[in-house]
């Protein structure tokens, strides 16, 4: 598990490899990934887009953005955690993911930008 401390809110990850919807003899590599977002300000926040960077072992780059996650633009209340669940699909066995939400101050309405911290994507059998 990876986490950082960014403005007041803690973003931990980790990271789950799907063998049962991976299939490497046609290079398909499924991960999930869990992540809790921890509001440790003394304010609400909004968890209002997020934009992810994922790099593969070939060198590829694909950037994904979008409102909310998993669909939702949740709240979190001070000493709360936000947590969910997602998945990324590569096509070589290694790989990272990092990035930035954009939340709101539910207090003074102002925007500011949390950092995702960077986390692997590795297929179990490269670490044997």
């Amino acid at each position: 598990m990876v986490t950082q401390l960014t403005q007041g809110v803690e973003v931990s990850v980790a990271v789950y490899y799907q063998a049962a919807h991976s299939n490497p003899m046609q290079h398909e590599y499924v991960y999930a990934y869990r992540i809790s977002i921890l509001n440790l300000n003394l304010f609400s926040i909004q968890l209002l887009s997020r934009v992810w960077h994922i790099f593969d072992s070939n060198g590829t780059y694909k950037q994904v953005e979008g409102a909310g996650v998993v669909g939702v633009q949740p709240i979190i209340m001070p000493t709360d955690v936000y947590t969910y669940t997602s998945g990324c699909n590569l096509t070589t066995d290694m790989g990272t993911m990092q990035g930035i939400y954009t939340m709101l101050n539910m207090n003074n309405r102002k925007e500011f930008n949390v950092s995702i911290p960077m986390f692997d994507l590795i297929y179990p059998m490269k670490h044997n």
